[in-house]
């Protein structure tokens, strides 16, 4: 297990790259990819998936436990993540047991500091 204890990525994601994702996942949802349909939404405009998020924060649980295996994951979308909004990603250990470790989870807004994705997971090694 690496000893590290934290990593975070800043990020911008563009409708171009929600766009991708849903290309690459099949989630079509037109709450994510249609800005017309989005902006009569109770959101105003288009919304990250879940997944992408979960993705990023994926690559960071990887830099915390190299080849490790996420076994049990909760997660949680207080808040809505949009386009051309820089974003904090961060994982952080939270605890250890041997072959494993418990990771916490968030996605920040940086302009204002909401969180719109938390939660936690157990990576074994």
């Amino acid at each position: 297990m690496n000893e590290r204890q934290h990593a975070s990525l800043d990020r911008t994601f563009s409708q171009a790259d929600f766009d991708r994702f849903a290309r690459l996942s099949g989630d079509a949802n037109p709450i994510h990819v249609d800005p017309g349909f989005a902006q009569r939404s109770r959101f105003g405009r288009p919304v990250a998936h879940g997944m992408l998020l979960l993705t990023v924060l994926r690559g960071l649980l990887e830099r915390l436990a190299p080849g490790g295996r996420v076994v049990e994951q909760q997660v949680m979308f207080p808040a809505p993540t949009f386009t051309g909004e820089a974003m904090r990603f961060a994982a952080s250990v939270s605890g250890r047991s041997p072959g494993a470790s418990t990771i916490e989870l968030a996605v920040r807004r940086l302009a204002d500091g909401q969180i719109t994705c938390r939660g936690s997971c157990r990576v074994e090694t």
